[in-house]
């Protein structure tokens, strides 16, 4: 009995190809950060609290996590042409519906269903590294991460810059145009072979709780991925708040420049992935761990020092992206027949921690101090350290020679 059905020779991306996925891996995401900006105006307009237009922009967060577990397991049996370009247009109508909304109700499920599909995103990556060679999965991998965080980024911004010049409406039309856009472009240009998994999509998805028991390695990086997302997390939701509050009392728009420290995350996943690629998996998890936990501790002190925040926080941004790049590309050398299995298994996990971490962000600076959040999260930090070293390097992905 086969293992698989390979409809066609596995094919290589090009170049342009990754750069696509990038694209619209950007767009995919930003979708889910592009409202938040203008809640007050939309509210207004929907003749709703802002209570209730508040949570229903946290939607799309929770649908983002419905479809890593449901939709990215897809990549392992749809052809990458039909699923990503299908979902790109799902995408598109989700932000129409939430466009025309003209109650909460249905804004919010516009902003739902589009979350669910801008999992898209995590299928990109997953394709990136399934269909690129062995000794360039993490360069591929690095790029269209590199890709969503963007995305993340520029959501927000784009999201108000738009609002300001034609209002939140058709803000939404023209992001669901750019999704459809990429959906086109999508149908044209991604491969159209796919090697399937064994067994039905349902069965795959009743299979996980089994599959984390049979593969702890799976599990223990999960849960090391899940462990600095919640770090990473904390602190981004803490340094917002506690820079907010006296004796600091800084302004919305003062505070949201720190988030351009980001970027240093951005920039560093593609060198990450040829690193990674090059040295394997484990030393830039480490290289990248321990550079976070020591900039973890450094804003603790740093928080009255503009120059020595936004310097500690690119940093740590950089050592947890690199990381995350490293682990994730190692999470899908597990299993050649099932990449996307697991890497859905694995961000699932890891998003659920990073939920987690922002939930806790508030409450820990609001009731203990900027000191404590620093704490819990050097602490989370270093459960993520002691499990990648436990785990040692048999477990963790080798370097590819490439073959000359």
């Amino acid at each position: 009995m086969t293992q698989s059905t390979i409809d066609t020779p596995q094919q290589h991306l090009a170049a342009g190809t990754t750069l696509f996925l990038a694209l619209a891996a950007a767009v995919a995401t930003s979708t889910s950060y592009t409202v938040q900006p203008e809640l007050g105006v939309i509210a207004a307009d929907l003749g709703a609290s802002l209570a209730s237009t508040s949570a229903a922009a946290g939607l799309p967060i929770v649908g983002y996590l419905l479809g890593l577990a449901l939709l990215v397991p897809l990549v392992d049996r749809v052809r990458p042409h039909k699923l990503v370009s299908a979902q790109l247009a799902a995408l598109a109508g989700a932000l129409g519906l939430a466009a025309v909304a003209t109650s909460v109700f249905v804004f919010g499920a516009g902003l739902l269903l589009s979350g669910i599909c801008a999992s898209t995103g995590a299928q990109m990556s997953t394709l990136a590294a399934k269909h690129s060679p062995a000794d360039r999965q993490g360069r591929a991998l690095g790029v269209v991460t590199a890709g969503i965080s963007a995305g993340i980024l520029l959501g927000r911004m784009l999201g108000g810059g738009l609002t300001d010049l034609v209002g939140w409406r058709a803000m939404l039309l023209l992001v669901a145009a750019a999704c459809l856009a990429c959906a086109g472009v999508g149908r044209a240009v991604l491969p159209r072979g796919v090697i399937r998994a064994p067994g039905s999509w349902l069965s795959g998805l009743l299979s996980t709780p089994g599959l984390l028991r049979a593969r702890p390695d799976l599990l223990g990086a999960a849960v090391a991925g899940g462990l600095w997302f919640f770090a990473f997390s904390l602190i981004w939701v803490g340094v917002s708040l506690a820079l907010s509050l006296p004796p600091h009392g800084l302004s919305p728009t003062v505070v949201g420049l720190y988030s351009l420290a980001g970027i240093a995350g951005m920039l560093v996943t593609p060198a990450a992935g040829r690193m990674a690629d090059r040295f394997g998996s484990r030393p830039i998890v480490l290289a990248g761990l321990l550079t976070a936990l020591v900039c973890t501790v450094a804003m603790w002190p740093a928080l009255g020092s503009a120059p020595l925040l936004l310097a500690a926080l690119a940093l740590f941004d950089a050592g947890l992206f690199a990381a995350q790049v490293a682990n994730q590309r190692r999470v899908l050398s597990m299993d050649p027949l099932r990449p996307a299995q697991m890497n859905s298994t694995y961000m699932v996990i890891y998003f659920v921690g990073g939920s987690l971490g922002a939930a806790a962000g508030g409450p820990i600076v609001s009731l203990l101090g900027w000191p404590a959040a620093v704490i819990a999260a050097a602490l989370a930090i270093l459960a993520a350290l002691a499990l990648a070293i436990r785990q040692g390097g048999a477990a963790l992905a080798r370097p590819v020679q490439a073959k000359t």
